[in-house]
């Protein structure tokens, strides 16, 4: 008998505890889309893209030359002397270093400008998505990507991209 009283104990606190998580309004934002989607972002993105457009032609061009000399290098490198294929391999070397150092260089300038750029919109999208949490009476706000499952009336994404975009 004490054991079925405890039971009825526990389904009751229980239930309190559910019925009190039903209150609770809960969402889901995927912060990242939400950012990169407004027009803010756009523009930075068009801009990186006009700034670093010259640099990313160059190392492609130089990745395209360092897959000839290693397809050269493949295909003939057993009817090579042994002077020619020496100087492919180094070739191969310096322009494989090249793309690898410009590559490297073209990154990091990329990463420079990403990380200004939220640093400069994360005030903007924080006040966006305070304003659409308060319109929905949200108590909860989650990460879409750390859910696996939200149905798509919870999704805040959309929402907050629109209002970052008519903040001023």
């Amino acid at each position: 008998m004490r054991k079925w009283m405890l039971a009825l104990a526990m389904t009751g606190a229980l239930g309190t505890t559910a019925g009190a998580a039903q209150a609770n309004e809960v969402a889901v934002l995927d912060w990242q889309q939400a950012l990169l989607e407004t027009s803010s972002a756009q523009q930075s993105m068009n801009q990186l893209k006009n700034q670093l457009g010259g640099q990313q032609q160059q190392v492609k061009a130089l990745g395209e030359e360092v897959q000839k000399l290693q397809q050269r290098l493949q295909s003939d490198g057993d009817v090579m002397s042994d002077s020619e294929r020496q100087g492919v391999m180094k070739q191969l070397r310096q322009k494989g270093g090249q793309f690898q150092q410009q590559r490297g260089q073209l990154e990091q300038k990329r990463a420079q400008q990403e990380q200004a750029f939220l640093k400069q919109a994360r005030p903007k999208l924080d006040r966006a998505i305070e304003q659409v949490v308060k319109r929905h009476n949200v108590d909860v706000l989650v990460d879409r990507n750390s859910v696996i499952y939200a149905g798509d009336a919870l999704d805040l994404t959309q929402e907050v991209t629109k209002t970052f975009n008519s903040l001023n």
